[in-house]
C-alpha cells in the first residue's frame, strides 16, 4: 500500500545526522582525491601521468648554425645581435640573430634570422625563416626582444650612390608570431638617418 499525501515514510525522512555523515564521506573522498594527485600537478593544468616535468631547454645556438650568407671562400661571417625567448608561443625558445660577412673595414649587409631547435639530438639549429634577406642591403641597428616581439631599426640607402658606410634611411620594425607565421610590422616610413 502507498502512503497518502502528506504522510511520510521512516526510511525517507532526513535528519541532521544524515546530512552530517553526507558531508563527511563527501569530505573523505575529497581528501583521498588530494593524496592521490602527483606532487607537481597545479591547479587548471593537470600531469601528465608518468611524465616529469619538463627541463627548461637551451635556445638555440647561433654559433652553431649554418647561414645563406654569399660570403666568398675563406670568408667568415659574423653574429652581430642576437636575442632569445618563446618567440612562437609553443613553450621552446628560439633565438633570433642578426649575421653578416666578416670585414675588417666596411659594413657589409645584414641578414635577420630566427633559429629554431635542431631537428635531431646534437643537429645544428635550424632557421625557421628569414627575416631580412642580405641581399636586401640592410643593416641594422638597436636590435632587442620586448615581450615576444622582434624589435629592430632597419638601415638601408636611397640610391646606390650612397656610400655602404652612410646609410641615409631608417625605419623601425617589430617581427611577431601570429596566425602560424612571423609577420613584420613596418614603423612610419621615409625617415633619414
Amino acid at each position: 500500500m502507498q502512503p497518502s499525501a502528506g504522510q511520510h515514510l521512516p526510511h525517507t525522512r532526513t535528519r541532521g545526522v544524515h546530512w552530517i555523515s553526507t558531508a563527511a564521506a563527501l569530505g573523505a573522498v575529497v581528501a583521498a582525491i588530494a593524496l592521490v594527485q602527483p606532487a607537481d600537478a597545479s591547479p587548471g593544468k593537470p600531469a601528465a601521468a608518468g611524465r616529469t616535468p619538463a627541463a627548461p631547454v637551451a635556445p638555440p645556438d647561433p654559433a652553431a648554425a649554418t647561414y645563406p650568407l654569399d660570403c666568398g671562400s675563406g670568408v667568415a661571417t659574423d653574429v652581430v645581435s642576437k636575442v632569445s625567448g618563446d618567440l612562437d608561443g609553443d613553450g621552446r625558445p628560439e633565438t633570433a640573430v642578426v649575421v653578416r660577412c666578416h670585414s675588417d673595414t666596411g659594413t657589409p649587409p645584414s641578414g635577420v634570422y630566427v633559429l629554431s631547435a635542431p631537428r635531431t639530438a646534437g643537429g645544428a639549429p635550424r632557421i625557421a625563416v628569414t627575416l631580412v634577406k642580405p641581399g636586401d642591403n640592410r643593416q641594422i641597428s638597436d636590435f632587442r626582444l620586448e615581450g615576444r616581439s622582434v624589435k629592430a631599426t632597419v638601415l638601408g640607402f636611397s640610391s646606390d650612390s650612397v656610400p655602404q658606410c652612410c646609410p641615409d634611411m631608417s625605419r623601425g620594425y617589430s617581427w611577431e608570431w601570429r596566425d602560424g607565421r612571423y609577420v613584420a610590422l613596418p614603423g612610419p616610413a621615409g625617415n633619414t638617418v
